[in-house]
C-alpha cells in the first residue's frame, strides 16, 4: 500500500521552540516502505516503485503489516560520511548481480521517522509524538533500519551542530501534527546551504539552464547546470549581456567568453566534482 508523503516547507533560519522537535536532515531518498504480509514494497514520493533496488530492506525489523516513512542512505565507507551520491547510484542499478554487489560492499540503511499504519490500524491522525512512542515500540533496528534522533525545542543548537559538521540540515515537527499527504507548515526544513561563485560559460537552447563552470588549477571545468533562483528580470539582464559574448556552440549549448561571473547556493558538492541543486543568488560584478 502506497501512502503519498507528507512534504516540508523551507525555511531560512533556524529557531527554537517547545511546541516542535529537531531532526537532522538525512542525505538520501525519501522512501515509504509498505509491509503486507510477507510481502515488502518500497516506493519513491513520486510513487515510483524500487523494491529490487533494495533486497536488504526486504525483512522488516516490525511484527504485522506496516507502513512507513523515512530516507534510505549510504555511507561512504572511506569518510563515514551520508553520500546522496552512492545512494543514486544504488537506486539506478537494475541488474541483479549489480545490486548484490553493492549490497556486499555498500548496504544502504532505512532512517525512519515516521509510521503511518500498523496492523490494520491507521495512525495517521494520530499527534506526531504518539506514531513516534508507537514507532519505537514496535521496531527492532539492526544494522538496515534505524530511527532518526530527536531533540525537543533546541533547534538552533542542532543547526549549529549540522554545520560544524558540514552535513545536509535540519527538520523541524510540529508536536501536535497530523500526517497528510501534501505540503504542510507543520514540518519545515532549514538547509544548510554552501555558496561559492561560478562562471556562466553557456546556456540550453532547449530549455533553460545556464552551464556553470569552476576553476580549478588555473583551468576552467563543468560544475553543473544552473535552473533555480533566477527571476525573469535577471534572465532579461543575462541574455541582453550574453550577446556579445557567444564564442561558440554545439547540439545542446551556446558558449560564452569571456564567461559572466555569479554566486550561487548548493547543497554540497557531489562525488563526481558537481554543484548539487545549485540555485542562483546574484551577478558578481
Amino acid at each position: 500500500m502506497f501512502i503519498a508523503p507528507m512534504l516540508l516547507h523551507s525555511r531560512e533560519k533556524a529557531f527554537s521552540d517547545q511546541a516542535y522537535i529537531f531532526e537532522p536532515q538525512i542525505d538520501g531518498h525519501r522512501l515509504i516502505l509498505s509491509k503486507s504480509e510477507e510481502e515488502t514494497r518500497l516506493f519513491t514520493r513520486q510513487h515510483n516503485e524500487c523494491t529490487s533496488q533494495y533486497p536488504e530492506l526486504w525483512q522488516v525489523p516490525i511484527d504485522g503489516d506496516v507502513v512507513l516513512d523515512g530516507e534510505v542512505c549510504c555511507t561512504d565507507p572511506e569518510t563515514g560520511q551520508l553520500d546522496f551520491g552512492l545512494v543514486m547510484e544504488r537506486f539506478q542499478l537494475k541488474k541483479k548481480d549489480k545490486i548484490q554487489a553493492f549490497l556486499n560492499q555498500r548496504p544502504v540503511n532505512y532512517v525512519i521517522w515516521d509510521i503511518l499504519f500498523h496492523k490494520g490500524r491507521d495512525l495517521r491522525g494520530l499527534p506526531l509524538m504518539k506514531r513516534r512512542s508507537i514507532l519505537e515500540s514496535v521496531l527492532l533496528p539492526n544494522n538496515y533500519f534505524s530511527l532518526v534522533p530527536q531533540i525537543e525545542e533546541h533547534g538552533e543548537d542542532l543547526y549549529q551542530s549540522i554545520v560544524d559538521k558540514s552535513m545536509e540540515g535540519i527538520v523541524a515537527k510540529r508536536k501536535s501534527s497530523t500526517y497528510v499527504s501534501r505540503r504542510s507548515h507543520d514540518w519545515l526544513k532549514i538547509i544548510n546551504y554552501q555558496y561559492t561563485n561560478v562562471y556562466l560559460a553557456g546556456y540550453r537552447k532547449d530549455e533553460f539552464g545556464w552551464l556553470a563552470h569552476v576553476k580549478e588549477n588555473g583551468k576552467m571545468r563543468p560544475a553543473g547546470i544552473i535552473e533555480l533562483g533566477v527571476s525573469p528580470a535577471q534572465k532579461k539582464v543575462f541574455r541582453g549581456i550574453c550577446k556579445q559574448l557567444v564564442s561558440g556552440e554545439d547540439k545542446n549549448f551556446v558558449y560564452l567568453d569571456p564567461p559572466i561571473q555569479a554566486k550561487v547556493k548548493f547543497r554540497n558538492w557531489t562525488r563526481h566534482g558537481l554543484l548539487r541543486t545549485p540555485s542562483f543568488v546574484d551577478f558578481v560584478l
